[in-house]
C-alpha cells in the first residue's frame, strides 16, 4: 500500500479486498460443485435432463432469495448476510457427505436449494457493498470494481468446473466434496474478523412492502436484466451441451471444459469491460447499454442462419458464433451489473440491488425451463430464435434508461 494513500481510501480497499475474497472463494466452490454433481450422477446413470433438474430449486430459491435477501441486509447489514451465506454453503456441502446411498434426487435437490440460497445472499451482499466504499461522484471507480468483481467471479466459476472435475479424480466425490467445505470454513472464520461490521445498514426498518422497487429506471434494468440472461440460458444451459454432444459425439469431459472455458473468458471480458469501452473517466450510462443490447439482438439468429444456409460448416459456425455471443454479452452483463450499483439508493441499497438480482435469478429460471422443453420438443434452432426474441425485448427496455443529462 502506497504511503500518501490517505487512511480512509486504504479502510476501503481493504473492506473491498475482503469481499473480493469471499465471492471469489464462495464463486469456486459453487463452481465446483455443479461440475461435480453433474459428473458425478452422469457416472451413476443419470440422464442430462435428469440431471439438470437437480438445479431447479437452485435457480427457484434464487429468485426468493435475492428478493427478501435485500430487504434482511438492510436491516441486519450485508457483513451478515455475506457470513450468512458462507455458512449455508457450508451446510449444503455437508449434506452431501451422506453415505451414497442416501444421495437421492430429492436430496441432492434440497442441498441444492441450500445452495442457491446462499449464493445469492452472498452476490447481493458483494455487489451491494461496493455501492457504500466509495463516494457517489467516483462513479468511472465504480464501474471499474464492479466490472473486476463480476469478471473475475464468473472466470473463477470456469476454474471451478475444472477444480471439480479435478477432485472428483483425485478425491472421490465425498473427499472432494469435504475438500471444498474445509476450504470454506477457514473462508468464513477469517471474514468474522475482518469484514466491517453493520456496512450496509439502513438509516430506517424497511418493511416487505419496501421490497419492490419504486424507481422507473430500476424497474427496467431489472426486466431488461431478466431477458438479457433467459435470452443466454434458453439455449446455453442444457440445449447446448446436449448438443454438442449427441450431434458431434463429444464426450462429457470434453463438452465440461470447452464450458469451462467459454466462462472464463466471458468473466475476462467482463473484468476489462472498462477499458473495451474506453470508460475510464466517464462511467457508461442507459445509452450504452442500449448500444450494445442491439448489437447482440442480431447474434442468435446469425447463428441460426449461418448453421442453416452452411451445414457442412454448422459446427465451426456454432462455435465461432458462441465466442461472439460470449464476448458481447459480456459486455452487456458488465454494464448492467455497474449501472444497478450507480441507480441504487446508497441508504438501504440492498433492497434496490436485491430486487434486480431476483430478476436475473427469474431469467435464469425461465431460460433454463424453456432451454430444457424447447430443446426436447423442436431442437437447437427454436432455442436460438427465442433467444433473439428476449434480447430483442432487452433492447426496447434499455431505451428508457437514463443517460447522463437525465441523471
Amino acid at each position: 500500500m502506497r504511503a500518501d494513500v490517505q487512511p480512509g481510501v486504504q479502510q476501503d480497499l481493504k473492506q473491498y479486498a475482503v469481499v473480493t475474497g469471499n465471492y471469489w472463494a464462495f464463486t469456486l466452490t459453487d463452481g465446483a460443485l455443479r461440475m461435480l454433481i453433474v459428473l458425478h450422477f452422469y457416472q451413476q446413470g443419470f440422464s442430462a435432463l435428469a440431471i439438470a433438474s437437480l438445479f431447479l430449486l437452485y435457480e427457484l430459491f434464487g429468485v426468493v432469495t435475492n428478493l427478501t435477501g435485500g430487504w434482511l441486509g438492510a436491516r441486519i447489514g450485508l457483513n451478515r448476510t455475506m457470513h450468512i451465506g458462507l455458512l449455508l454453503q457450508v451446510v449444503a456441502l455437508s449434506l452431501l457427505l451422506v453415505p451414497a446411498e442416501y444421495l437421492t434426487v430429492v436430496w441432492v435437490m434440497l442441498a441444492q436449494a441450500l445452495s442457491g440460497i446462499a449464493k445469492d445472499l452472498n452476490k447481493m451482499s458483494a455487489k451491494s457493498s461496493l455501492k457504500l466504499l466509495l463516494p457517489a461522484e467516483q462513479q468511472g471507480q465504480l464501474f471499474r470494481w464492479v466490472a473486476l468483481l463480476t469478471g473475475s467471479k464468473n472466470a473463477l466459476k470456469g476454474v471451478g468446473f475444472f477444480l471439480g472435475g479435478l477432485l472428483l479424480s483425485l478425491a472421490g466425490f465425498q473427499g472432494a466434496v469435504f475438500s471444498l467445505a474445509a476450504m470454506l470454513v477457514l473462508v468464513w472464520l477469517l471474514s468474522l474478523l475482518l469484514l466491517k461490521r453493520d456496512l450496509g445498514k439502513s438509516s430506517f426498518k424497511p418493511k416487505f412492502r419496501d421490497l419492490l422497487s419504486k424507481s422507473r429506471a430500476i424497474n427496467q434494468l431489472s426486466a431488461a436484466r431478466l431477458f438479457l440472461f433467459g435470452a443466454r440460458d434458453v439455449w446455453f444451459v442444457i440445449a447446448l451441451p446436449l448438443y454438442l454432444s449427441t450431434q458431434f459425439g463429444w464426450s462429457h469431459s470434453a463438452v465440461g471444459g470447452f464450458l469451462a472455458l467459454w466462462v472464463i473468458g466471458y468473466g475476462a471480458v467482463q473484468a476489462l469491460a472498462p477499458k473495451l469501452l474506453k470508460h475510464e473517466q466517464q462511467a457508461p450510462d442507459g445509452s450504452t447499454a442500449l448500444f450494445w443490447a442491439a448489437i447482440l439482438t442480431g447474434v442468435p439468429l446469425w447463428i441460426s442462419m449461418g448453421m442453416l444456409s452452411a451445414p457442412a460448416l454448422d459446427l465451426w459456425i456454432l462455435l465461432g458464433g458462441l465466442l461472439v455471443f460470449g464476448v458481447v454479452f459480456a459486455i452487456n452483463s458488465s454494464l448492467h451489473s455497474y449501472l444497478i450499483v450507480s441507480y441504487a439508493r446508497a441508504d438501504g441499497v440492498s433492497l434496490d440491488v436485491g430486487f434486480y438480482y431476483m430478476a436475473n435469478a427469474m431469467g435464469r429460471l425461465v431460460g433454463t425451463l424453456l432451454s430444457g422443453w424447447i430443446y426436447q420438443t423442436y431442437g437447437l434452432q427454436p432455442c436460438l430464435w427465442v433467444a433473439g426474441l428476449m434480447i430483442l425485448l432487452t433492447t426496447l427496455l434499455s431505451m428508457g434508461l437514463p443517460r447522463h443529462q437525465q441523471r
